[in-house]
């Protein structure tokens, strides 16, 4: 595997970033993950414009985004895979021991891994720790992701692939990478960004290709939806079929199965939408 590291590919085993820099010793970066399907990214515009707006939320330099484009298509052309993870992470740099930074600069690596389609539905928990809607961090994608990583943990651990969080509110909020749709009287309804979610790019597209509206959403309305789907740049849109001991339908409902096929359409016709 190559990598992008600092302005150029380098190979995966020779790739060194300090043990110095910020992103490491307290998490002071953000990234993107975008699909790569036949060695083209999918919406890369859109996690451009995301990664600079959580860049600039976080207080750090503007990315050049020509690089980072740059980075992607070296990157994508120096791995050839049907469908990718591609990775992209920006962070505060060589720093000092502690939260302040250091003024050697950003650090921007560019990664590209394969990976496969995901199922048709999956399984889900809730989880009891909440998300701030109020934070310092919310609605930027930072690599500060270590209270996902226990969520996603304890999910796996009951035989789930995501764990869904409430807000401090009791609202219904988000996934650990994903975000939830809930389908209730035949109509889609997903939390709003205030609610503290991420403002997903598949979230975005699923609102404006399916009319999904953006409602408060009590987190018991997964006790009661006619159907559940999941949303992210790798799941696509996913249908729920368990969320905790509720069982739903093994398959796709109709609703979902519909988000699901114009999902694919549109993104099959334009790979930067």
């Amino acid at each position: 595997m190559k990598i992008w590291l600092d302005g150029g590919l380098q190979d995966i085993d020779s790739a060194r970033v300090s043990v110095l820099d910020h992103g490491l010793t307290v998490g002071d970066g953000v990234f993107e993950t975008a699909k790569t399907v036949d060695g083209r990214p999918f919406a890369l515009t859109r996690h451009l414009d995301r990664l600079a707006r959580s860049a600039r939320g976080l207080g750090l330099p503007e990315p050049d985004l020509d690089e980072v484009r740059r980075a992607c298509a070296a990157v994508v052309e120096a791995n050839p895979v049907a469908l990718g993870r591609l990775r992209i992470t920006y962070t505060g740099g060589v720093s000092p021991l502690g939260s302040d930074r250091g003024d050697h600069g950003p650090t921007l690596v560019v990664a590209l891994g394969e990976t496969a389609r995901r199922a048709d539905s999956t399984a889900t928990i809730t989880v009891p720790w909440t998300r701030n809607e109020r934070g310092a961090l919310t609605g930027l994608k930072t690599t500060s992701y270590a209270e996902n990583v226990v969520a996603l943990a304890r999910a796996h651990h009951q035989g789930a692939t995501e764990a869904l969080f409430a807000n401090t509110v009791g609202q219904l909020c988000e996934g650990t990478g994903s975000n939830v749709f809930v389908v209730l009287d035949g109509e889609i309804h997903t939390p709003p960004v205030v609610s503290g979610c991420l403002a997903g790019i598949t979230r975005a597209l699923v609102v404006e290709w399916t009319g999904a509206r953006e409602t408060d959403l009590p987190l018991d309305v997964l006790d009661r939806a006619d159907e559940i789907f999941l949303t992210s740049s790798l799941r696509d849109v996913q249908s729920v079929h368990r969320v905790d001991a509720r069982e739903l339908s093994a398959t796709p409902g109709p609703v979902t199965a519909k988000a699901m096929r114009v999902f694919d359409e549109r993104s099959g016709d334009d790979l930067d939408p």
